[in-house]
């Protein structure tokens, strides 16, 4: 994948659509690509043999979500990804391969399976059903 950065934001305007993690991005640590004030946070760390991360737990702490993110993990195969705006306006597309994250922010958003694919997904809950809208695009 050469010439395609290995952390991509993706934007309209100022409106942040997504960021895309590829796979052969190697932090010397641990990176967060969102902000703190983001309501799903992505980091990628890597650690060396025999680190230890000590046991810890995550304490309920109320929050307010005005965006539900998502996050997707190609886990095998290839998908294009097009990106809208909230005006639902074609913004750009980009492909996906095995091993690549995105996270979906604000926008819309289409996937396309280039290949057989198996992604794995992770979005806030609880899924409600009214929070989904399909729509036709704009060009």
């Amino acid at each position: 994948m050469s010439g395609t950065p290995s952390i991509e934001h993706i934007s309209d305007g100022d409106r942040p659509l997504a960021i895309i993690l590829r796979a052969e991005y190697e932090p010397d640590s641990i990176e967060f690509l969102t902000t703190n004030d983001q309501s799903l946070q992505l980091g990628v760390m890597r650690r060396p043999d025999g680190y230890v991360i000590e046991p810890h737990l995550h304490r309920p702490v109320p929050r307010t979500i005005p965006n539900g993110y998502e996050a997707l993990f190609v886990a095998r195969g290839r998908v294009e990804v097009t990106f809208y705006s909230e005006r639902r306006e074609f913004v750009t597309t980009r492909e996906l391969r095995q091993g690549d994250c995105i996270l979906l922010m604000t926008g819309g958003h289409g996937f396309r399976m280039l290949e057989d694919c198996k992604m794995i997904e992770v979005k806030q809950g609880p899924y409600i059903g009214t929070d989904v809208e399909r729509f036709a695009p704009r060009k």
